[in-house]
């Protein structure tokens, strides 16, 4: 029998951290929505992604922002689930449904005007920080919001780049797009500025102010915790030995280094491994090396 990721394991139905997970995605997607539609759409601002998209065949031909959405994301989960894997839950799913709905909801009920009237850069502001707090509020909760996050994770599984990387080229292909749609050099400018504050927000709110982490993991079941890392992150790290100070023993240390979505994903995997280890994280300032960016990139740069 195969073993399903940990990351896919269900909460207990009804149990406190059931509720809280649905609350965070709830919170999340409707604070999504309100950026999409108060400050972001009206001002046809393309913030990458599905939404991008949408906002885009919205302004141009009167489809509905959410449906278009959802019209996206669900062919979208679906390839991602046959080439990846079963990466993408049932809050996932539900994360995305009730983004466009909720879309939908308050454009039927509010309307295409902008909550701030010719303020395009203020717009693209507020519209960024409330989308980055939606974003991280649903990453919270293990869930995403789907689009071009599944994009991305294809082409990093057929080209062997950086996850990050990738993400950013869809994103900047889709909000190029704009200027071909609507011939307007503001609206990729503003929606650079809106994409570049989600991204801000998004790592304020999960993890402060801090990119990748360095954790040094010490642990009687570090082959346990070492198939975690390799098989539901697909991660690397390396083994350290070391020795205890108290008694002498000899210790297996972990050394990895992951991305903020992932470090929360990982800590649950360690709790529920062996709830006694010992974790150290460190903010990453610089990571060169596989699955990162790649050293001979850094050294071509500074040629």
């Amino acid at each position: 029998m195969i073993k399903s990721p940990s990351f896919l394991q269900p909460e207990k139905i009804f149990s406190a951290t059931w509720f809280k997970s649905y609350a965070l995605i709830a919170a999340g997607t409707f604070i999504m929505a309100c950026g999409y539609v108060l400050f972001i759409s009206p001002e046809k601002i393309v913030p990458g992604g599905v939404y991008g998209i949408s906002i885009m065949l919205h302004h141009l031909l009167g489809l509905p922002i959410g449906l278009v959405a959802l019209a996206f994301n669900i062919p979208l989960t679906i390839i991602g689930t046959k080439i990846l894997g079963p990466r993408f839950g049932v809050k996932t799913v539900v994360a995305f449904v009730l983004t466009s709905v909720f879309v939908d909801v308050l454009s039927y009920y509010h309307g295409n005007a902008p909550l701030v009237e010719g303020e395009t850069l203020v717009s693209g502001l507020f519209g960024g920080l409330l989308v980055g707090i939606g974003v991280a509020l649903t990453f919270k909760a293990k869930a995403t919001s789907g689009g071009s996050d599944v994009v991305a994770m294809i082409l990093a599984k057929f080209t062997r780049r950086p996850l990050g990387q990738l993400m950013m080229i869809v994103d900047s292909s889709i909000v190029l797009l704009s200027f071909v749609a609507f011939g307007d050099w503001r609206i990729p400018l503003f929606s650079w500025i809106t994409i570049f504050v989600i991204g801000r927000v998004v790592d304020t709110v999960m993890h402060g102010f801090s990119y990748d982490k360095t954790l040094f993991i010490v642990s009687d079941k570090y082959n346990e915790i070492r198939d975690s890392i390799i098989t539901d992150l697909h991660r690397g790290g390396t083994f350290l030995h070391g020795e205890g100070m108290y008694n002498q023993a000899n210790k297996q240390i972990i050394f990895t280094v992951v991305n903020p979505r992932e470090l929360s994903m990982l800590q649950e995997y360690i709790h529920r491994i062996d709830p006694e280890a010992f974790v150290a994280v460190l903010d990453a300032y610089e990571i060169l090396g596989k699955g990162f960016k790649s050293l001979s990139e850094k050294v071509d740069e500074k040629s």
